[in-house]
């Protein structure tokens, strides 16, 4: 390491005095002019990283559904998935040392993780749309060049995006082409094999309604339109070139609001998604004839996608496990709907991505949604194995053509991480395929009335929770007494915990009625 040349590098990206961020599930995260220093120094890490585990590594510089003056960074392990904790800690260590105690981090890192110097290293970069983002990606690679690492800049694309070609180089094209076009033509292809499957099913079926959030979704979407099969017709809104990202729009949005989007004109019974800001999110929405709006969320998501791969399994026959991952904010009656009349099983863990992610691996199918929207399906290894096997090999018609659609299926969901692009596929294939509308799909199951807020706090460690955050641990008595107030409501529930980026107490509660919330 030229230590001279990391001294010199690192004056030109001075850290703020005063200033400590956090690495957390979305990496790190505050206002775009706090962070140059942040994405010197992050280039460095993924060099660190790459040579650590002989991969490529992906930095996404984004703030996702924050608002456009902010910006934050985050790096993507081997397959795709999100950075190992224990780097995370190392990230947090490098983002806070002082000028002076660089090098010494640096070195302590190496010893710590076995990094191998004469390993070459290989990053993956990508930003989203924010005006901030072009620069902030130069000091990224500033940082990678100082330690001599190669890097690769696709410039604009999805977070998802950037997590699919990761995981596609570092298979050695296995998952797909380490390019847009591949991951253009891989869901397509995909999607239109699904679509020639479909009954004929109107033209109202056919069109959607896509809010953009003004951000890189809409130059994505626009870039795949023409790979798209002719019946699908998109109609894309808040597409960037007037408003600003993420500003009274986007799945954020229209999940916390409970309303539509702005620039977004609906009519009776439309069929309309939001993306988030970096296209990793979605939620669909529609409204009825007498104008009510009705939000189709994560958990409604999950449990369309699992009534739909559930039938597919019993289709081919084969004893293939699969299970559903929440948290502690899915609506009950979705937990309720998937237990006792999908009788699939659904496992509740910790709130943040990496968790869901993590159980997901556990069984054969794995369908995680997180109620905001953020959620794809992993297959196992052998699953998968077995399915293309049986799409090829099978004798009985039936059993093979069920077979061909999980296939398809395979190759259409992205599962890397939640991607609002091949979710809304995946679910425009579905409602084609079962030939339903999108007021059949919500009338699935009636989610419970349910309320969430936040209290600021001195210091929100004072709560600490357990049973995937459903129960308070500490302060002593707190737990008591919700429970006592729960006690008087029928199919209530409710609990608080702590939030993992601000000092905030998080409250959710759910009833039979809005009233008793």
């Amino acid at each position: 390491m030229d230590s001279e040349a990391l001294k010199k590098y690192s004056a030109l990206h001075p850290k703020p005095a005063g200033l400590t961020l956090q690495y957390g599930t979305a990496g790190f995260r505050t206002k775009a002019e706090q962070l140059d220093h942040v994405m010197f120094r992050m280039g460095l890490l993924a060099v660190l990283r790459s040579k650590a585990v002989v991969s490529t590594i992906g930095i996404m510089v984004t703030a996702s559904h924050n608002p456009e003056e902010d910006n934050g960074v985050k790096l993507v392990d081997p397959l795709g998935e999100m950075l190992h904790p224990s780097w995370e800690e190392y990230a947090t260590q490098l983002a806070n040392a002082e000028e002076g105690e660089l090098q010494r981090i640096i070195t302590e890192i190496c010893q710590k993780a076995a990094v191998n110097h004469h390993k070459d290293a290989s990053v993956f970069i990508g930003r989203d749309t924010r005006p901030s983002s072009e620069k902030l990606s130069q000091s990224v690679i500033d940082g990678i060049s100082v330690l001599g690492g190669q890097y690769h800049d696709y410039g604009l694309v999805t977070t998802p995006q950037l997590h699919y070609m990761v995981c596609c180089r570092n298979t050695q094209g296995q998952y797909g082409k380490a390019t847009l076009e591949g991951y253009y033509e891989k869901l397509s292809k995909a999607f239109t094999e699904l679509i020639k499957q479909s009954p004929s099913s109107g033209e109202s079926q056919r069109h959607l309604k896509i809010d953009c959030a003004n951000g890189i979704g809409a130059l994505k979407l626009s870039e795949m339109e023409s790979y798209f099969p002719e019946e699908v017709l998109i109609h894309l809104y808040n597409d960037g070139t007037k408003e600003k990202l993420n500003h009274l729009c986007g799945a954020d949005f229209v999940k916390v609001h409970q309303k539509p989007p702005r620039g977004l004109d609906m009519k009776p019974n439309e069929r309309c998604c939001s993306f988030d800001g970096d296209a990793d999110r979605i939620v669909y929405y529609y409204k009825d004839t007498t104008g009510h709006f009705h939000l189709i969320d994560g958990d409604k998501i999950a449990t369309l996608i699992s009534i739909f791969l559930k039938e597919l399994l019993a289709k081919v026959g084969q004893t293939l496990k699969m299970a559903v991952v929440q948290t502690a904010y899915a609506n009950g009656s979705s937990t309720r709907y998937l237990e006792e009349t999908l009788k699939v099983p659904v496992h509740c863990v910790k709130t943040g991505v990496k968790h869901l992610h993590h159980k997901a691996q556990e069984f054969d199918v794995g369908v995680y949604f997180e109620a905001n929207g953020h959620g794809t399906v992993l297959f196992s290894k052998a699953a998968e194995t077995k399915i293309r096997q049986l799409a090829k090999e099978e004798k009985d018609d039936e059993k093979r053509e069920a077979a061909k659609v999980l296939e398809n299926m395979i190759d259409l969901i992205n599962q890397t991480v939640g991607d609002a692009v091949s979710d809304m596929l995946v679910i425009e294939a579905i409602l084609a395929l079962k030939g339903l509308t999108v007021q059949q799909w919500d009338a699935i199951y009636t989610d419970l009335p349910n309320r969430l807020l936040k209290v600021q706090v001195a210091d929100r460690r004072v709560i600490d929770t357990t049973d995937a955050e459903r129960r308070a641990v500490t302060p002593s008595g707190l737990q008591e007494k919700i429970d006592a107030l729960v006690k008087n409501y029928k199919l209530s529930r409710a609990f608080v915990r702590p939030s993992g980026t601000e000092d905030v107490i998080r409250i959710y509660a759910e009833a039979d009625t809005q009233q008793f919330c």
